[in-house]
């Protein structure tokens, strides 16, 4: 899975896992979403011509009944974890980007509205439109953005802020609460069983020898969910997105699975697993010595998703596995 077509350096640096809350946005604007979201402003009638920057925003609008709102979407590699009828319905929506969000191509598209998993598709890659292009344009922006907490991330409220907001954008709320109970079902199905919780470590390619180790760090998504699938992020106590630990801090904190982020990088994902397995830097872990992995996509994992449940889902199942 390809993803976003993000280089390295920009996923490490501007990656999908800053999502919280929904704000919808509206001239004059800023672009930051540092403090958090408030509620957002009623728009005079519910969106007619929608653009969406991902495909995970995609599909939160399929399962609230309104895909048929929507002009065009980027990065559709983000339609690669659905399967079977939804699969089909998300594939046929008008692909404008099959990267992050091209400005003009989103502009040209004449959207009322612009709904995105992520505020770094507003402006934070290279070539994407502002908030405040948008604006210009005549078209609103809802963003599900950082969550402004102190602490760690401990559940996905953050994706379930965001279909309750943009429910309400839309007039269908009683649709986003239903679906939010769908999504709630299914992580608590999931969900560990309340036993000690296993040394978790997060990473999306191979660490390199002599380089920091670059991992999840516990005020993005992917830390509720690891928690709520029964582990504890060893790298939780770096309140970033993405956090650095020497190989050496791995070692001591000895993670005892490692989950595998996969679509930053080419390649399937059996070769970035194995890549990952054979790494030195990470061959005196737990992990490696019982064979405990499990690879996620980033697009379930990082982002508010209707598949954020499924994730819990893999990641549970690979923490209880016994010691291979």
């Amino acid at each position: 899975m390809r993803a976003l077509r993000w280089t390295a350096a920009v996923a490490v640096l501007f990656g999908l896992s800053a999502c919280g809350a929904a704000e919808l946005v509206q001239a004059p604007v800023t672009a930051s979403h540092a403090a958090g979201c408030s509620e957002p402003p009623p728009l005079s009638a519910p969106p007619r011509r929608v653009v969406t920057m991902d495909g995970g925003a995609a599909a939160i609008l399929e399962r609230l009944g309104v895909a048929d709102k929507i002009v065009g979407t980027a990065a559709p590699d983000f339609f690669a974890a659905f399967t079977g009828e939804e699969r089909a319905k998300l594939s046929a929506i008008p692909v404008l980007d099959q990267g992050q969000g091209n400005a003009e191509a989103v502009i040209a598209a004449k959207p009322d509205l612009v709904v995105g998993a992520s505020g770094y598709s507003f402006g934070g890659f290279d070539g994407t439109p502002t908030v405040e292009q948008l604006a210009r344009a005549g078209a609103h922006s809802l963003i599900a953005c950082d969550s402004g907490g102190d602490g760690a991330v401990k559940d996905v409220s953050a994706t379930t802020t965001f279909i309750r907001q943009v429910a309400k954008v839309f007039g269908v709320e009683q649709r986003g609460a239903d679906l939010i109970a769908r999504i709630t079902a299914s992580v608590d199905a999931a969900r560990g069983n309340g036993g000690e919780p296993v040394r978790t470590l997060a990473l999306s390619g191979p660490p390199a020898p002599g380089q920091p180790v670059s991992a999840q760090g516990g005020s993005g998504l992917a830390n509720g969910v690891i928690t709520l699938a029964g582990g504890k992020n060893i790298a939780e106590d770096a309140l970033r997105d993405f956090a650095s630990l020497s190989a050496e801090e791995v070692v001591r904190r000895d993670p005892q699975a490692i989950v595998v982020v996969s679509g930053f990088a080419p390649g399937s994902d059996e070769d970035l697993l194995a890549a990952v397995r054979a790494s030195p830097v990470l061959a005196g872990t737990a992990a490696v010595r019982e064979n405990r992995f499990v690879v996620v996509p980033q697009s379930i994992l990082l982002s508010p998703s209707v598949l954020n449940g499924d994730a819990v889902a893999k990641i549970a199942q690979a923490l209880r596995q016994p010691a291979a």
